[in-house]
């Protein structure tokens, strides 16, 4: 083997290609808009973040109102959601005063562009997750979890293998399997993962930050929105994705120059939070969430009297958000509560 060759797990692959401090894909440019790779739900339409900041005023009346609380995004991308959020809690003076605000990001680069955008505003960007305040604490996981690395395991004739990569400056990077012991890896989430699988995709960081954010809710109360593509088969699939100027791509090329993403495997989600003692209080389609949070009627509302063309944009953007053949079922809703919750608002009549 060439000294400059390296075999390494699948989620160390992505870590390095995605968060590596002078090539990592995050770490470097602006990955959002036209000229970006992807576009994201609050760059479509404001309308996306507005139902987002309504949707967290009911949840805040929920909780009683109280007179402190956190509200914390995760993963801000290029700063758009929490900006129209917090525009529209300019609307509710009491709730805007009680709400202190909290950014995690990874990305310096991302860091620079947030606070750029949200200067008027006072928030604040979290190095761990740990630094909150211990007041009620509402997590937003907008396109957060599917940009965490991966491990992947695969079963073949009755044994597990661990995916890794294998790559050089020299040669295009390889698939290789690895025999491996999945009692380890069961060991460290906590319950039989490959109980019914043949495959198994699985987010260690995702873990970790689960556990924190459990322990936050499970301490001072609040909920996690967590809104992502994704599915709910029990049974778990490769879903390992690069994506570079909007089109998918070779996720063994392009190393550091295209977005590495998965599908979220909500089922698992919803296991793991169970067993950190929380409860899911729904899970539902975006489609769904956003209409019954009444985005049609909003739609309608700053539609009203503006000329044909602007309305026009409006519905094309709209359309993005909740049709079923683009982002409307693509992507689902999930909130997470502590155990004796039962806040439904957006998942059911």
């Amino acid at each position: 083997m060439s000294l400059k060759e390296k075999i390494t797990p699948i989620d160390k692959y992505i870590n390095e290609a995605l968060y590596n401090k002078k090539s990592g894909y995050y770490m470097k440019a602006n990955p959002f808009g036209k000229k970006g790779d992807y576009i994201t739900a609050p760059n479509i339409s404001i309308l996306f973040s507005e139902i987002i900041a309504i949707w967290i005023v009911l949840f805040w009346k929920e909780l009683k109102s109280p007179s402190k609380f956190n509200l914390v995004e995760l993963g801000s991308g290029n700063g758009e959601m929490i900006l129209q959020i917090c525009k529209t809690l300019e609307k509710f003076p009491f709730i805007q005063k009680s709400c202190s605000i909290s950014i995690f990001e990874k990305s310096s680069y991302l860091k620079k562009i947030q606070k750029k955008k949200l200067k008027k505003y006072k928030i604040r960007w979290l190095n761990h997750l740990t630094d909150l305040p211990n007041f009620p604490t509402i997590f937003i996981a907008n396109e957060f979890f599917d940009a965490l690395p991966i491990k992947q395991f695969i079963k073949k004739k009755n044994k597990w293998y661990e995916r890794n990569i294998k790559y050089s400056k020299s040669s295009k990077a390889k698939i290789l399997d690895l025999l491996t012991t999945v009692k380890k890896l069961e060991t460290k989430v906590g319950f039989k993962i490959s109980s019914g699988q043949k495959f198994i995709e699985f987010s260690p960081l995702s873990l970790k930050y689960l556990k924190y954010i459990s322990k936050s809710i499970k301490l001072n109360n609040g909920g996690l929105l967590i809104i992502d593509y994704g599915y709910l088969d029990k049974q778990m699939k490769n879903t390992l994705k690069s994506i570079s100027k909007h089109k998918f791509n070779d996720v063994l090329e392009n190393f550091g120059k295209s977005d590495i993403s998965h599908d979220l495997n909500f089922k698992l989600i919803e296991k793991i939070v169970n067993m950190l003692g929380l409860k899911v209080n729904g899970i539902t389609s975006q489609k769904y969430f956003l209409e019954k949070l009444g985005i049609l009627e909003r739609a309608e509302l700053i539609s009203k009297d503006v000329p044909f063309s602007e309305k026009a944009n409006i519905y094309f953007r709209l359309k993005k958000l909740i049709d079923i053949n683009e982002m409307g079922h693509l992507f689902k809703v999930m909130f997470v509560t502590k155990k004796n919750m039962n806040f439904k608002t957006g998942f059911q009549n």
